[in-house]
């Protein structure tokens, strides 16, 4: 077997636990001979590469192969015990009324999730089941996107387990968020999601994903989702990772949007020690337009990456990149975003802005913004800055009889919510605000 071949170059003790996870557990996963051969393929990537580290330049500031210390045992199947404390997860929604796709332990629970009546136009499966059936509609799409070298998705294909697939037919639209609700036990164990959408010509839908877990545990997540955009369609995402403060977690978003459609993806980002999203996003087709923003708050010693690779293929295509960050204690944010403009895409218009917001001392942030033009017919700029809370508007607020500690709070509440303001949902836009209060509380308390 040809992944066997690689297992002699692993060195690290994560290295070999995740080849030693993928021999014991191959012949158990899900799918038929066609999936196999993809799981092999993706294994003998990792098996020559291993894991990212500091030398491979988009991993320069997120040295995997340092950070992981160990790789944890794959999940098993979630007792009655995890699916029960299962049941409030997702909250930070708040009243948003969605319909829930919960997972524990990277399976799919029914129980817990909103299956019945679908609108129509709306087909929805769990990945384990698909890939059980070799459903055709899977396998034209599977894969398809996934970005080639990168290992971190070659791990997420080799080990996939479950996750969602969602189909959405021409011209439909559905009304109320999708949300799919990854949740961590109690256990140290490691998960490999991987989901697939396709919202096809002329539709509309809105997803939202949410992961989290207990603050204890040092579990560890793999988790991704392919989205394929048709024409004229539109598409939101939300991402929200609140990990619990031991947890590692590296998604990644990849996704190829059709022509004159409108895309919008937003990340927020408030929890888990080491914090890798990922964004490889294709504009494939002629005057899309889209909307890619992020928020993240990370304290104490959390690490959290964002690395974006935006490629403009076709012409007359616009992108917004904002993506704002806040520090506190020992706190390391990384933001690595590429606008790519090929040669065909003339009159892309394209921006992209980054900032980040230091509350400590302690605390550091690394920027790296690009631009890679093949284009001559484009307008196009990125910017960075990082820098503490302006004095004087602190001053000005506490002028008028507002506290210190209510001052700054506002103050970064205001920096937040250019990106956080990009979110068309006007409820999912609230429950994050509220988010933002409650991570300030918790972090004055």
């Amino acid at each position: 077997m040809n992944a066997m071949a690689g297992v002699s170059v692993i060195k690290t003790a994560a290295e070999t636990g995740l080849a030693q996870a993928f021999i014991e557990a191959r012949s158990r996963l899900p799918g038929g001979e066609a999936v196999d051969a993809q799981r092999a393929a993706a294994f003998d990537l990792f098996a020559k590469a291993g894991l990212p580290h500091r030398r491979v330049e988009e991993w320069k500031y997120t040295d995997l192969r340092a950070l992981m210390r160990e790789a944890k045992p794959l999940a098993a199947a979630p007792d009655a015990a995890a699916k029960a404390r299962a049941k409030t997860a997702g909250a930070m929604l708040g009243d948003v009324e969605s319909r829930r796709l919960v997972f524990v332990d990277g399976a799919f629970v029914p129980e817990l999730s909103d299956t019945a009546a679908l609108e129509p136009g709306l087909t929805i499966k769990s990945l384990a089941a698909a890939l059980a059936e070799e459903d055709p509609a899977l396998s034209a799409h599977l894969g398809k996107l996934a970005p080639a070298g990168d290992v971190a998705v070659a791990l997420n294909t080799a080990l996939m387990g479950d996750g969602a697939v969602v189909a959405v037919a021409p011209g439909a639209t559905i009304e109320r968020p999708l949300h799919l609700i990854f949740v961590a036990s109690e256990n140290p164990a490691a998960t490999f999601v991987r989901s697939l959408a396709v919202v096809q010509e002329g539709a509309r839908a809105m997803l939202v994903e949410t992961h989290e877990g207990p603050p204890g545990s040092d579990y560890q997540v793999n988790a991704a989702l392919e989205l394929f955009v048709g024409d004229n369609a539109h598409v939101d995402h939300v991402k929200i990772i609140g990990e619990g403060t031991q947890a590692l977690h590296v998604s990644t978003l990849a996704a190829a949007i059709g022509a004159r459609a409108r895309f919008n993806t937003f990340t927020f980002t408030t929890g888990g020690a080491v914090v890798r999203n990922q964004l490889f996003l294709n504009f494939d087709g002629e005057d899309t337009v889209a909307g890619i923003r992020g928020a993240t708050l990370v304290k104490g010693k959390e690490h959290a990456d964002t690395t974006l690779v935006a490629t403009h293929i076709a012409r007359g295509c616009q992108s917004r990149e904002v993506f704002k960050t806040v520090l506190d204690g020992e706190a390391h944010g990384v933001f690595q975003g590429r606008i790519i403009v090929k040669p065909g895409a003339q009159k892309t218009d394209a921006k992209m802005m980054t900032q980040a917001l230091l509350l400590s001392e302690r605390a550091e942030a690394d920027n790296k913004p690009e631009l890679e033009i093949f284009a001559d017919d484009v307008q196009c700029g990125h910017g960075a800055t990082a820098g503490a809370l302006d004095e004087e508007l602190k001053f000005y607020l506490m002028a008028r009889g507002i506290p210190a500690a209510q001052a700054e709070a506002l103050l970064i509440q205001a920096f937040l919510g250019e990106a956080v303001e990009g979110i068309e949902h006007a409820g999912l836009r609230e429950a994050l605000m509220e988010a933002v209060a409650a991570w300030l509380k918790a972090r004055g308390s």
